[in-house]
């Protein structure tokens, strides 16, 4: 396994002020929309990434790069890392979070979307939203004059993948021909997972239970964006065949929020799907595990795999505070106020 320096060494090369991707992405980007992985081209996805790692790295770069911009978190789910590394991040900074918590009352149901959207935009800079439907989020940046970010909504969870990718770029210098394999329901983070994996060159695999597949049109579109990078997106029912050869092993729960009425009947059809050392045994010898969190112990993984000397789960969870902190400077044109980045 490649050590945490690798990408470090690789950026170095080029300065990070002076790389074309990010300059380009930043020029783009600039109060655009972030609803889907789809939403962003494969520069601009490496672009994301290359920042959140120098992000990581310099810190105080950034302080106050986006200075007295109001962020508004709407959020009808529950959460931990989403909140705090949206807000956490936001606030070093120099903007401000303010968090509006929907999980009593929908998004839509006290007054349309299309209000909310035109008081909103009036008194902040961005809108980032955690909802379950995903047309609540294509709505809300429909209609409101502000960038909308997706930070989950039953069909993508875009913020996690990027994360997640840059995390796998911090093992492993690179991710072009990777094999990443996701084991579970094919479900809002696989379907993001998939579409970033092929968007970096990195080839996916999926293993779903049979009738729990990911959606047919995020697969089409994931296998257009793999054909065009040179890797490839395959679906399987049989996780010990695909995890065969993995460098990375990624699972999530088979139950999502909103679903929990589907438990009983999931459980059964679900357990050979765990990942446990068994399954990991058959995967690269520095193969490492993965999940977005929150985990069901012993469910979908077993502590041995969730807690082994394989699983980087907590360098994923603190990834998603760098990761949005570079979207949210290219979203918001915080790159005009930081030292040497020149436009």
């Amino acid at each position: 396994m490649a050590s945490k320096t690798t990408v470090e060494q690789r950026e170095s090369a080029v300065p990070v002020q002076n790389d074309p991707d990010i300059l380009n992405a930043a020029a783009r980007l600039a109060g655009e929309d972030l609803c889907s992985i789809a939403d962003l081209s494969s520069a601009e996805v490496r672009a994301i990434l290359k920042l959140g790692h120098h992000v990581k790295r310099d810190p105080r770069a950034y302080r106050n790069a986006l200075d007295a911009k109001q962020m508004v978190l709407m959020f009808e789910k529950a959460s931990l890392r989403t909140r705090l590394s949206f807000e956490a991040g936001f606030s070093t900074l120099g903007g401000n979070a303010i968090f509006v918590d929907h999980t009593s009352s929908p998004l839509g149901e006290r007054e349309s979307i299309a209000d909310v959207a035109r008081n909103v935009e009036r008194w902040v800079d961005i809108i980032v939203l955690r909802t379950y439907a995903h047309d609540t989020i294509t709505e809300m940046a429909a209609r409101a004059r502000v960038p909308v970010v997706n930070a989950l909504s039953d069909f993508e969870h875009p913020c996690q993948a990027l994360a997640d990718f840059m995390t796998l770029e911090e093992h492993f210098g690179s991710v072009t021909g990777l094999n990443f394999t996701y084991v579970g329901d094919g479900n809002n983070v696989c379907h993001s997972l998939m579409m970033t994996g092929a968007q970096l060159g990195a080839n996916v695999t999926v293993a779903t239970p049979r009738g729990y597949s990911p959606d047919i049109e995020i697969v089409t579109k994931a296998r257009e964006i793999a054909e065009a990078n040179g890797c490839e997106v395959k679906l399987l029912q049989d996780p010990q065949v695909a995890v065969e050869n993995a460098d990375a092993v990624y699972t999530d729960v088979c139950v999502s929020m909103g679903m929990e009425h589907e438990s009983t009947k999931r459980a059964p059809i679900f357990r050979p799907f765990q990942v446990n050392e068994a399954l990991m045994g058959k995967a690269r010898e520095n193969a490492v595990f993965m999940h977005c969190l929150p985990a069901r112990r012993n469910a979908e993984v077993t502590d041995a795999v969730l807690d082994g000397p394989q699983s980087i789960v907590f360098d994923q969870a603190e990834n998603r505070m760098h990761a949005q902190k570079a979207l949210l400077l290219l979203l918001l044109g915080g790159l005009s106020n930081v030292k040497n980045f020149s436009f």
